[in-house]
């Protein structure tokens, strides 16, 4: 059927051409060439020009519009309206030859100023984004939605030129296929309807550390565009996700992270219950002489002499009979003050340390902080110091960690058994 339909074109094309006389195709010849000596004019000199005048200004608005072709576009313009001008100025060509060339240069035209729109408005988004504010409120999404629908018309308006029919009698018909449309476009129309909620909500931008498990995106994000959303995850591979998505899945977002100027801390310290005991007068002389607890200590000691004589009248030494210090909570009262004096700690931010329910593995002795960097490494770093202070310290206060036993102390007990047996 195409070959037809091609065969039949060409025979079309070869008749008008034959009915031409001399004087028109000698103003064909002069007409083309014009237009061709106006194109490589624009191709050879003007773009040249602008090129070095965009090394001598340096404006960067100018060098986004001549990086995305706007000029360079706008100019091709020139040569076919000369074209589409001077083909009714021609004496002596049919009438259809020349309705059949002013179609084609029309169709061409349009096609070119949609490329210039398209340029117009790969510029204004670069301009866009240099904005400070620009990754708050990204348009790459609105961007892309307006280059679809300029293209969407021009090819309607071209289909008008060369079929030599109005465009409204082609814009009639949009309603009969919006069914085909819908199903077609579906996942486009979803992702816009996603996107403008998520620009509208500031839900993501770009430069976010998001979580998405669904689809194992953990990292920044670099791109929101139409369709996707790209993520650059920590090891460096690179996550799509549908926009749409977004509104189906939950995901995680590390922005308020980054905006408060601080990364939690939250982990536990398993304390061997069986270390968890009163201090004797001897361990607290000795913990009194530690900078981070003789305040602590003596208001302490001060409140539970001053119960235990009010309430206890006999036997108050007994310690089943009165309050006394425990390691643990001497330990638990030291974390804080170190933690207020640690000097990566965010003072501003809430700082705490609990007990958490006993279980099987000891005594859970949360820390609770946040350091004053969200700088990943750093964050580890500080996290690290922190908990091998706390885990080196312990022991200064009678406590244990509990660990599970491993081979070796099942080795050691089996070795005492025997040693015993032979005794």
């Amino acid at each position: 059927m195409l070959f037809s339909v091609f065969t039949h074109f060409n025979e079309r094309i070869s008749e008008m051409l034959a009915s031409i006389d001399t004087e028109a195709y000698i103003g064909l010849l002069i007409l083309f060439s014009v237009s061709t000596f106006i194109h490589v004019v624009i191709r050879v000199w003007v773009i040249k020009l602008l090129k070095r005048l965009d090394e001598k200004t340096e404006t960067e608005w100018y060098a986004s519009v001549l990086r995305h072709k706007l000029p360079q576009r706008a100019l091709m313009l020139i040569p076919l309206m000369v074209l589409f001008i001077g083909i009714e100025l021609i004496p002596g060509l049919p009438e259809g030859f020349s309705g059949f060339i002013t179609r084609l240069t029309a169709a061409l035209m349009i096609l070119v100023a949609a490329r210039v729109i398209d340029a117009f408005l790969s510029s204004a988004h670069t301009l866009y984004l240099m904005l400070p504010k620009a990754n708050m409120r990204p348009i790459k999404t609105y961007i892309q939605l307006g280059k679809v629908i300029v293209y969407l018309f021009s090819i309607i308006f071209i289909i008008a030129s060369l079929s030599d029919q109005s465009p409204w009698y082609f814009l009639s018909g949009i309603g009969a296929i919006t069914a085909i449309l819908l199903l077609v476009f579906r996942d486009t129309l979803l992702s816009l309807v996603a996107s403008v909620q998520l620009t509208n909500n500031d839900l993501i931008r770009i430069g976010d550390w998001i979580e998405m498990p669904n689809f194992g995106a953990d990292g920044d994000v670099v791109d929101i565009s139409l369709n996707t959303v790209k993520v650059q995850n920590f090891d460096k591979t690179i996550t799509l996700i549908p926009t749409h998505k977004f509104l189906e899945h939950s995901f995680r977002n590390w922005r308020g992270m980054s905006e408060a100027g601080g990364r939690r801390i939250m982990r536990s310290l398993n304390i061997d219950i069986s270390s968890i005991r009163f201090l004797t007068m001897k361990e607290i002389e000795r913990l009194k002489q530690t900078h981070l607890l003789c305040d602590y200590i003596d208001a302490k000691i001060k409140d539970i002499s001053a119960y235990n004589e009010k309430y206890l009248k006999d036997n108050p030494s007994i310690l089943t009979n009165s309050r006394w210090l425990t390691n643990v909570g001497t330990f638990r009262a030291y974390i804080i003050e170190y933690l207020k004096k640690h000097p990566q700690a965010k003072k501003d931010l809430l700082m705490l340390v609990r007990q958490l329910e006993p279980t099987d593995r000891g005594l859970p002795l949360q820390i609770y902080v946040f350091t004053n960097t969200t700088v990943w490494a750093e964050y580890e770093g500080i996290q690290a110091d922190i908990f091998d202070h706390l885990l080196a310290v312990m022991p200064e206060f009678g406590l244990k960690v509990y660990q599970q036993p491993s081979g070796q102390d099942l080795a050691g007990l089996k070795v005492t058994d025997e040693y015993r047996m032979r005794s």
